[in-house]
């Protein structure tokens, strides 16, 4: 599958692409337009970045304790019920006098329930397309969220100006109902991909079966890292600059969606296969030059060339695919998210740290540093894995086979 047209006449893939979209809007408006109003009420730089990523801390908890849901719950049902879970708690948040020990844990506790639906939905986008359609469809998607945080961020930044923070996340309200009646409408009523009933040990026992692998840990690694650092980065930008964040945000954004173009579309599987970690390099970089206080022209070029690399995802998850039995590949997409949103929550919240003892600038700085540090050491350890698989194989694949452990679903391409 290498073109657009054949994913959008996959049946069930038009929905849940709109579906996807409005709840993406959704948390965009939402996230500015939350971080804006605890900015204004407190003005600190911890508490503007923990309230735009906070949710993603709550994460870890449900990857921990209810990610076997991803697997073993109908699909359409589950988004549903997501969605106007999502909708019911941004509504309460734009409750004119919520205090703010509520209004945290309201976002906590939304964290905690999106922490399922990324393994539901990634593991259905990957039943409805076929094997080699994956990766472009996910590309797709990861386009649609690009495009959706530029509109989203720089209306945001309007409507928190000219209306207000509260009338903005009533707005981020009604788009996750939008959500939710397109999930129930447009797709189709499936069976769970897995048997049995979802449970806590259930959950780790597929954790630690998918982190039992030394490719699948290097992998998921390098999606959680790298990437959550840099979103410390970004979720600096209300402090940073409170004027011109929705324009910093959106201009990320649209390189986010340039380099989704670039690997997802144009890219064969050869070409793109060592871009993973050249990505994630570009992905930090530029951000070493914030300290320097740029002009808001060269911050937003900066912005728009680091976003690029968050391309690499795409190429990661590719691989973690290939090394994933089908059956787990909700779990284990969902793993995926979980901890990603996980580290970029625990970023903003080291990120927000940093800034309240030295600045904004300083801050960016500092975790961009400490992205390219790690993506540095992922890349060293992935060679010296790479000479010992080497190594293990010269008697015969058999052999290889059995010194490794995986099956050959699980072993590397």
């Amino acid at each position: 599958m290498r073109s657009y047209r054949e994913l959008f006449r996959t049946p069930e893939f038009g929905p849940l692409f709109l579906a996807t979209g409005a709840g993406t809007a959704a948390q965009t408006v939402a996230g500015l337009a939350l971080a804006t109003q605890v900015h204004r009420a407190t003005g600190s730089p911890l508490l503007a970045a923990v309230s735009m990523f906070g949710p993603s801390l709550a994460q870890v908890v449900g990857a921990t304790f209810f990610l076997s849901a991803a697997d073993r719950v109908p699909p359409r049902a589950a988004l549903t019920v997501l969605s106007l879970t999502f909708a019911a708690g941004t509504a309460l948040l734009a409750v004119p006098g919520l205090p703010l020990g509520s209004l945290f844990a309201v976002i906590l506790l939304m964290g905690l329930v999106a922490s399922v639906g990324g393994g539901i939905r990634w593991g259905l986008l990957n039943e409805i397309l076929p094997k080699d359609g994956y990766l472009l469809g996910r590309s797709v998607f990861n386009m649609m969220n690009g495009l959706t945080q530029i509109t989203g961020f720089a209306t945001a930044g309007v409507l928190t100006t000219v209306l207000s923070p509260r009338l903005t996340l009533t707005l981020a309200a009604a788009l996750h109902l939008a959500s939710a009646l397109v999930t129930a409408r447009g797709l189709a009523a499936r069976r769970p991909r897995g048997s049995g009933r979802p449970s806590i040990a259930a959950t780790w026992r597929t954790n630690a079966v998918l982190w039992s692998s030394r490719p699948r840990r290097l992998t998921y690694l390098g999606l959680w890292l790298p990437n959550g650092l840099v979103v410390g980065c970004e979720s600096l930008f209300v402090p940073y600059d409170p004027g011109s964040a929705g324009v910093l945000l959106a201009c990320a954004a649209l390189g986010m969606f340039v380099g989704d173009v670039g690997v997802g579309r144009f890219l064969s599987p050869a070409r793109r296969a060592g871009l993973a970690h050249p990505l994630l390099l570009l992905l930090a970089a530029p951000y070493l030059l914030f300290p320097l206080h740029p002009s808001l022209p060269l911050a937003a070029f900066l912005a728009a060339l680091a976003s690029t690399g968050f391309a690499a995802s795409l190429i990661q998850q590719e691989r973690l695919m290939s090394l994933t039995p089908p059956a787990l590949s909700g779990h284990a997409l969902g793993l995926h998210s979980a901890g990603m949103l996980t580290m970029q929550g625990t970023a903003a919240t080291l990120a927000g740290t940093i800034a309240q003892f030295t600045s904004p600038a300083a801050a960016m700085g500092t975790m961009a540093a400490l992205s390219l540090t790690v993506t540095g050491g992922l890349a060293m350890a992935g060679r010296r894995g790479g000479v010992r698989r080497v190594r293990r194989v010269r008697p015969s694949a058999p052999a290889a086979t059995a010194l490794n452990g995986d099956s050959p679903e699980q072993r590397p391409s």
